[in-house]
């Protein structure tokens, strides 16, 4: 996969669209929209594995099953064509949509862990104080030791967590 996808698209007028992949898709499609011209991003991760006698790193999709796409409403028969798609969303708070997923890009930027979280759970909103996520708001359940910090991306239900010390946590 092309680094372009890795990153969150800058400047770009077109509306983000949601694509809900078939199972284990993600990186296909993204394959697919980049050889059409299309703008696509997908948010992944680092996951290692442990072997007996060597370390393996793949990169995931943070979000299985979802891709993000700019694209012009005609593009869309296009995207459908990739057989990877099971269907298109349209989101409909372009603003809220694409400030979440430019805290997900700058979590994954940093030298953080940062995995699906499982749920997003009610808990404190809390505000990152020092380091390279300084200002970035988020939930947390605990505020002792390192404590899991949920970026949400309220259209899709789902948040990515970041592992960061409480001490760099406030209380919003």
């Amino acid at each position: 996969m092309k680094p372009e996808s890795r990153r969150m698209p800058r400047d770009c007028e077109l509306p983000w669209i949601v694509a809900h992949t078939r199972p284990r898709c993600e990186k296909r499609l993204v394959n697919y929209c980049e050889r059409e011209g299309i703008v696509v991003t997908l948010p992944l991760y680092q996951q290692v594995h442990k072997y007996q006698r060597k370390t393996v790193s793949t990169e995931k999709p943070l979000f299985p099953g979802y891709v993000f796409l700019r694209l012009h409403k005609e593009q869309r028969q296009t995207v459908y064509q990739s057989d990877y798609v099971a269907n298109l969303l349209s989101v409909p708070d372009q603003e809220t949509f694409e400030a979440q997923l430019a805290d997900i890009f700058q979590a994954l930027e940093t030298n953080y862990q940062v995995f699906l979280a499982p749920e997003i759970k009610s808990g404190s909103r809390v505000k990152i104080k020092h380091g390279p996520l300084q200002g970035l708001e988020g939930y947390v359940e605990e505020r002792t030791g390192v404590v899991e910090v949920y970026l949400r991306l309220d259209f899709i239900q789902q948040a990515a967590a970041v592992r960061i010390d409480a001490s760099e946590l406030e209380l919003t």
